[in-house]
């Protein structure tokens, strides 16, 4: 009998593919994904611990699909309640205590162990606890996860590294994710032929720390991220490779060079640097300095002019004094972004940051990040309004929101509005730039398709006249 499964995804990319692959691993059970909470026989909230208050928005979330619950059980049936992802890791039994409702609580580790834990909460006697399974498994969880049943599109991810080994002071992942682990290359190309198979135009490559991969080749050697995009470029009907996201101690030569030589490796990164102080820097435990980011971000352009760069910032960490936050300022007008994420800085229980007892005011937070956001928005907009008059490859992964409209990504990353057929979906098509906004385009289309690989990976071209 089918069965009805939602999941809602909250924060990163990689949650998204988690998601995805949790659809595929409860496939054998009989749950088919819905996009209706309501009528669903299962609802999973795959959760993320980097937003502010993010355990509580669960809880929040909780309490309003409890009435749903109920109501389910009083019409004789039943409704399973799971949380994955780090707030699950790092809440463990005490969602339970604060939610018992919840049937499911797993980490991001062990979500390809979800036919057995909803096998003995079906079986369990009612009114029993639920379970709960945020143990780090010896063996990698990719080795048990069947394969992917679903297309995901002409846009598609793909988990390469997980965890990381740097301990930001401010961060969780270490701590929910674990240590950094990257899955072989053989296992990764074989999945990339599989999404190109089934429509995937573009990959995304996804790490907590991603070009910090070091899996095992096929000839047995260790291969950074660098070497894999250029195997990966290699597959037939694959256009457009993208990677997220990155640190900038892992910026090898290799990589760099793959900027340089690959066309299909579209020109924009994300690289968070979030802060400009050396001294905050050193608090953050980046282990770099601004200088050396600065020197990075001239090694990318000198390799790839057309590259365009986004970013991530956080105000008001501990113990920021205006010079420091000055000198964010001055970092961000040096590096000129066509993207970026700025926060507030909120502790985050059991990392060190959260324990330092210089804590910034929230209301100097709160100018400090107005001041940054302004600056940040205004070069955005500016990168957006140079693309005017340009022609792009542009991939067209979804509808729009009016009738007869489409929306793709161009090779910068800027979502782009067009109006086209749906017969377009999936295609990478030559669109004309004629409005900029602050956060999209929008265009008209020039011609269908291109006839080449060359012309699918080609950035843009100037048709302005003088």
């Amino acid at each position: 009998m089918t069965k009805k499964l939602f999941i809602k995804t909250y924060g990163c990319q990689m949650n998204v593919y988690d998601s995805v692959r949790m659809a595929d691993v409860l496939a054998p059970l009989g749950y088919r994904p819905t996009e209706q909470a309501d009528d669903a026989d299962m609802i999973i909230l795959n959760t993320c611990h980097i937003r502010e208050k993010a355990a509580e928005k669960v809880y929040s979330e909780l309490g309003r699909l409890r009435q749903l619950q109920e109501k389910r059980t009083q019409e004789g049936g039943r409704l399973l309640l799971g949380v994955a992802g780090c707030v699950a890791q790092a809440e463990g039994e005490e969602m339970l205590r604060r939610a018992p409702q919840v049937d499911l609580v797993f980490g991001p580790q062990t979500y390809h162990r979800l036919p057995e834990m909803v096998t003995r909460v079906l079986g369990r006697v009612s009114g029993a606890s639920g379970l709960v399974d945020t143990d780090f498994p010896a063996e990698s969880k990719f080795d048990a996860l069947p394969e992917e049943a679903a297309s995901q599109g002409a846009a598609a991810f793909l988990t390469i590294q997980e965890g990381c080994d740097k301990f930001c002071t401010f961060c969780v992942v270490p701590y929910t994710r674990g240590a950094e682990f990257s899955r072989p290359v053989s296992s990764l190309l074989d999945e990339a032929k599989k999404m190109v198979a089934t429509g995937a135009a573009e990959i995304t490559l996804l790490g907590q720390n991603v070009n910090a991969f070091h899996g095992e080749g096929p000839d047995g050697k260790t291969w950074g991220l660098g070497r894999l995009l250029r195997a990966l470029a290699e597959i037939d009907g694959l256009a457009r490779l993208r990677y997220t996201t990155s640190h900038p101690r892992d910026m090898d030569d290799e990589l760099i060079e793959a900027h340089r030589d690959l066309g299909v490796l579209m020109p924009f990164l994300h690289l968070p640097v979030q802060s400009g102080s050396d001294r905050i820097l050193d608090a953050m435990n980046r282990r770099h300095t601004a200088e050396d980011y600065l020197r990075i971000i001239d090694r990318l352009r000198g390799a790839r002019p057309d590259i365009a760069l986004s970013s991530d910032f956080i105000v008001g960490f501990p113990g920021e004094r205006d010079q420091d936050f000055a000198d964010t300022l001055k970092l961000v007008t040096e590096v000129g972004y066509a993207q970026a994420y700025s926060f507030k800085y909120s502790p985050r229980p059991g990392t060190p940051a959260a324990a330092v007892e210089d804590q910034v005011d929230e209301t100097v937070k709160a100018e400090r990040l107005a001041m940054l956001q302004q600056l940040l928005n205004a070069q955005q907009l500016a990168f957006n309004q140079g693309s005017v008059g340009r022609v792009v490859p542009l991939l067209l992964e979804r509808k729009g929101k009016f009738p007869g409209q489409l929306v793709g990504r161009s090779p910068h990353m800027q979502s782009v509005h067009v109006q086209a057929p749906d017969r377009l979906l999936g295609k990478i098509v030559q669109v004309e730039i004629e409005g900029a906004h602050a956060n999209s385009l929008s265009g008209r289309v020039q011609t269908d398709i291109f006839t080449s690989d060359h012309d699918m990976a080609a950035p843009s071209r100037e048709i302005r006249t003088a």
